[in-house]
């Protein structure tokens, strides 16, 4: 399954990002974390320090040689340059699972407090003026658009804070989403903006209240949010320790919530994998793209690599490359 974290900024969802993965590790499922929040904290939010990440490349700069291997052999891209943030497989592409070792993982992936995870890159100051964010996030979505997770696998993001996943057909790419929502008009107002542009693209989408300190906290959500009120978690002493740095074994954290951990899996793996609209969404957002900016910049129309024969789900790993006249 693959499941994003979105909410206001400060409302809390890398902190939850983080408990959740490694709640998933340490029951020994795999899983693969992806920051993909202009913040860049999640490293540190897994008990990682300024040296975590060592090594490792982030994606936003390793987009060439993504593009590169997720192509593998398939006809309908001419080059590798060809490909854009939204370009979906197809026969002959490359695609990736969430144990299985391959160069992306090798150069951009590395183990943090017990969780394999790699980094969007942080917004430097070559890009100040030039670029704007979702040049480093269109690796994620490359990535995603590749993704074939398998059951009990699970591919965990840190989201950018407010709607910035719709800015492109990123939001279409998760199985679950997880609004974290603090008991506050604002962080509420969030939840409105982004329920309502999810409505119509069939977006599982629950809410995780967060810094919950009474019932009038939980009364508030449950009046705003109604029924998509999935968990919450209360203000935690041990949440405030690792903010402080010190990330203790989270079999410390406190009874009732890593019992709302326990919900947040229950709830991924109750979702079902709606595989051909995964693939439907793909081949919209692409032509979308396509047609708004992408033919101009590449020079080619981008449209006709889309491979209608071709949809994402387990049989996908057997299909063969298309042939060739």
């Amino acid at each position: 399954m693959k499941v994003a974290f979105v909410g206001k900024g400060g409302s809390g969802k890398t902190t939850l990002a983080a408990l959740f993965a490694r709640y998933l590790a340490g029951q020994d499922r795999p899983v693969l974390a992806i920051d993909a929040d202009i913040n860049q904290h999640l490293a540190v939010a897994l008990g990682g320090d300024v040296n975590a990440l060592a090594g490792a490349t982030p994606l936003g700069e390793h987009l060439s040689t993504i593009k590169d291997y997720l192509r593998g052999d398939n006809p309908r891209i001419g080059a590798a340059s060809q490909m854009v943030k939204t370009t979906p497989p197809g026969r002959g592409s490359r695609l990736l699972r969430v144990v299985e070792e391959n160069p992306i993982y090798a150069a951009c992936v590395r183990r943090i407090g017990g969780v394999r995870m790699a980094v969007t890159g942080e917004f430097n100051a070559e890009d100040l003026g030039v670029a704007c964010y979702h040049s480093k996030v269109g690796a994620v979505e490359l990535l995603l658009n590749h993704m074939l997770d398998a059951p009990g696998e699970y591919v965990v993001l840190d989201m950018t804070a407010g709607t910035d996943s719709f800015a492109s057909g990123l939001f279409t790419r998760f199985d679950r989403t997880f609004l974290v929502c603090e008991p506050t008009v604002r962080s509420v107002g969030v939840y409105r903006q982004y329920a309502g542009h999810a409505r119509d693209y069939g977006v599982a989408l629950s809410v995780v209240g967060n810094k919950i300190e009474d019932t009038s906290d939980v009364d508030f959500l449950h009046e705003h949010v109604g029924t998509n009120l999935l968990t919450w978690v209360s203000r935690s002493p041990y949440v405030r320790r690792a903010e402080r740095g010190a990330v203790d074994p989270l079999a410390e954290l406190e009874d009732v919530n890593r019992e709302a951990l326990a919900q947040l899996v229950g709830a991924v793996d109750g979702t079902p994998q709606n595989w051909a609209a995964f693939t439907r969404w793909a081949h919209e957002f692409h032509r979308r793209n396509a047609a708004a900016w992408a033919n101009d910049r590449v020079g080619v129309d981008l449209a006709a690599q889309i491979d209608p024969d071709f949809r994402m789900g387990p049989q996908a790993a057997g299909v063969p490359a298309a042939v060739t006249a």
